[in-house]
């Protein structure tokens, strides 16, 4: 083997590495903690990045193989600050012989459609819809973060599922089966506990909420599918706002896919919003297969090199 390349994908919940050769095929795939720069900031999503990396070249027998290239999609990548300051500390930890530094959206924008136009909206520990239009422009719709945006999200869900339980405890909402299971996730034992454990929370606890929610509307709650409803609509926003941008409008011919651990296949959300979009964007094709950035990354790696991708 010649020479080989790496692809990361590093969100709030989980970072993903993948060693490839350099015409792309996949050596060994291995996760480690998440990574997002908007969450830890941009030392520790290095220090995340370069462990996760060294221990996927560990997994396939190269540690003293120097990758020819890194690439990585990371979330809160979004500003050329922070995405040179990541290249920066990725170059010194000495990675690879190159670095490239992406979003998380880009890179499965990239594993969705390759050069072709598309949308992409995603949604996991946080969320975002990122597209490329058929003139080749590039527009992006949310991901703000978690103070400020991030609608349909894990966190999101979290969040309002919180709200959701103590509002019912006070009596200002009606009694719903989220607050045992989310006393249950959170591991404490009544409501007010749970002041304690949202102040120290971080992100991919809050995200940890979101199943939860989705499991109690697929029993049949009416507040949790109520949550699952509003989760919907804000994603469908994104689609609609980055259909009409990029391809003038929602109805005419557009390549649309769905990602982030949420929007897995089989998933309640994915469903619900699968099926609110035939009507929200109706021209939508919607793409079946699960998005797999780490791929994406692995597949601008290879460009870079200059090797045909197989």
């Amino acid at each position: 083997m010649s020479a080989i390349v790496v692809g990361v994908d590093s969100g709030g919940s989980r970072t993903r590495a993948m060693v490839a050769d350099e015409a792309g095929q996949s050596i060994v795939t291995v996760e480690g903690p998440g990574g997002a720069i908007s969450i830890a900031g941009i030392e520790h999503s290095a220090d995340v990045i370069a462990a996760t990396v060294k221990d996927a070249l560990a997994a396939c027998e190269m540690t003293h193989v120097t990758p020819k290239v890194l690439c990585v999609g990371v979330s809160g990548a979004g500003r050329e600050p922070e995405r040179e300051g990541l290249w920066q500390a990725l170059m010194a930890r000495e990675c690879a012989e190159d670095v490239l530094v992406h979003t998380d959206a880009s890179i499965g924008l990239d594993d969705a459609f390759g050069d072709g136009p598309g949308i992409l909206v995603i949604s996991g520990t946080g969320s975002v819809g990122y597209g490329r239009g058929p003139t080749g422009a590039f527009a992006r719709c949310g991901g703000w973060g978690p103070v400020c945006g991030d609608e349909g999200s894990g966190q999101w869900l979290g969040r309002r599922a919180l709200s959701v339980v103590t509002a019912a405890y006070d009596g200002r909402e009606m009694e719903t089966q989220l607050t045992g299971a989310i006393l249950t996730a959170a591991e404490v034992n009544d409501v007010a506990s749970l002041i304690g454990w949202s102040a120290s929370a971080k992100a991919a606890q809050l995200a940890s909420l979101a199943p939860v929610v989705l499991a109690t509307a697929q029993a049949g709650d009416l507040r949790a599918n109520s949550l699952v409803s509003l989760a919907v609509e804000e994603l469908v926003l994104h689609a609609r706002t980055l259909a009409r941008q990029l391809f003038v409008d929602e109805r005419a011919a557009i390549p649309m896919a769905l990602g982030g651990g949420l929007l897995r296949k089989g998933s309640l959300l994915r469903k619900r919003l699968f099926s609110r979009l035939k009507t929200a964007v109706p021209g939508a094709t919607l793409r079946e297969d699960d998005v797999v950035p780490v791929r994406g990354a692995v597949r601008s790696a290879v460009r870079l090199l200059g090797t045909p991708a197989a």
